[in-house]
């Protein structure tokens, strides 16, 4: 079996393996209640993505805070009200030989005022969001929130969770030496900025079952991050070995770094040249056909994130086993189209904030 196949099944150091190299991106619907409960349409939108053949289905990012949420209709693991309808999506993913895992997410500063009732939050005062800085108790509440929030998953009955560390949510403000102005010992230092994170992955390893899987989502740029800060920071997390993936969502995974002196690379070469040990890897952006999937195995990941393939075709991985040259459809596609892929009017509607995406 080839280093580069696709349909290999793939092993964690802890929890199921995939049977594929094949993840569903968490993507944003706005699908779910007000209050966070899960909806019919988010369950028939994520198991049906399980049915297609994913080896690991992945909700969208779910807030561990009411202050946290970040869009309308997002999917809520705040709340012992959550369970029922987790326990249910989790069920309906394992059904599918998929492995099911909960993204555990805070928008920090990016959390609108009117949606949440209040002045969002933000490691320090933010004027472009008008956020406020976080207290010392604040951000030790906020590592709880995100522990209790694996702890509610694994009840539900998922497999594991992921960390949303990137795009500029709260934990990424965290890492940011340019959002992050604190003093105290969540701020200044690197080693500083990323406690939060290790704090986190500290209490689920100790709260959760001993194979409990647990992931965490990067940005490698942008919202004031520095690649060689990512870079190492990536390397102490793979050399603890406390996480079982690292997932780099790059926007694109063949673009080159946007700092100077890391051009000699492309930014998925520079997470493939480090020491993993047990740690799996992963990337995001713009893996679209066949051929895309297949060149991220090439350059050294063990497996690749799919979005907008995954909203376009539910049955993404099957269709690219049958057809070594897949493409998806072209852009852009019909409401019916992505009604007949699972989508609910409303994230169809969503969707058409995408440029392009959808003939509305």
């Amino acid at each position: 079996m080839s280093a580069t196949d696709l349909f290999a099944p793939m092993t964690f150091k802890r929890g199921p393996a995939m049977k594929n190299r094949f993840m569903l991106a968490p993507l944003t619907n706005q699908q779910s209640g007000a209050d966070g409960i899960l909806s019919q349409d988010e369950y028939t939108w994520l198991v049906k993505r399980a049915e297609g053949g994913f080896g690991l289905t992945m909700t969208c990012a779910a807030h561990v805070q009411k202050i946290g949420q970040g869009f309308e209709g997002q999917l809520g693991v705040f709340s012992d009200d959550h369970l029922p309808g987790l326990t249910r999506l989790a069920a309906g993913i394992k059904a599918n030989d998929s492995v099911a895992v909960v993204q555990l997410h805070h928008a920090g500063m990016r959390s609108p005022k009117e949606l949440i009732g209040e002045t969002p939050v933000c490691p320090s005062a933010n004027e472009e969001f008008s956020a406020r800085a976080m207290t010392t108790a604040e951000v030790e509440e906020m590592i709880e929130a995100f522990i209790v929030g694996a702890e509610r998953a694994e009840k539900a009955g998922f497999d594991g969770v992921e960390l949303h560390g990137a795009h500029g949510y709260i934990l990424c403000q965290f890492l940011s030496p340019e959002v992050n102005l604190r003093d105290d010992r969540f701020g200044g230092s690197l080693d500083n900025r990323t406690a939060v994170i290790r704090e986190i992955i500290a209490g689920i390893r100790a709260r959760c079952r001993p194979d409990f899987n647990l992931g965490l989502r990067l940005s490698p740029e942008r919202f004031g991050l520095q690649l060689s800060e990512i870079l190492s920071f990536a390397q102490s997390l793979m050399t603890a070995g406390d996480i079982d993936y690292l997932d780099m969502s790059l926007w694109d995974v063949f673009k080159l770094p946007v700092e100077e002196e890391f051009k000699d690379r492309s930014l998925m070469a520079w997470f493939a040249g480090l020491d993993r040990g047990h740690v799996r890897l992963g990337v995001a952006g713009k893996v679209l056909t066949a051929k895309n999937a297949r060149a991220c195995l090439e350059a050294g990941m063990d497996f690749v994130l799919i979005g907008r393939g995954a909203i376009l075709h539910h049955d993404y991985p099957k269709l690219v086993q049958a057809d070594a040259d897949f493409h998806p459809i072209a852009l852009p596609v019909s409401p019916e189209h992505l009604a007949k892929e699972g989508l609910s009017p409303t994230f169809i509607h969503y969707m058409g904030n995408w440029k392009g995406f959808v003939s509305l």
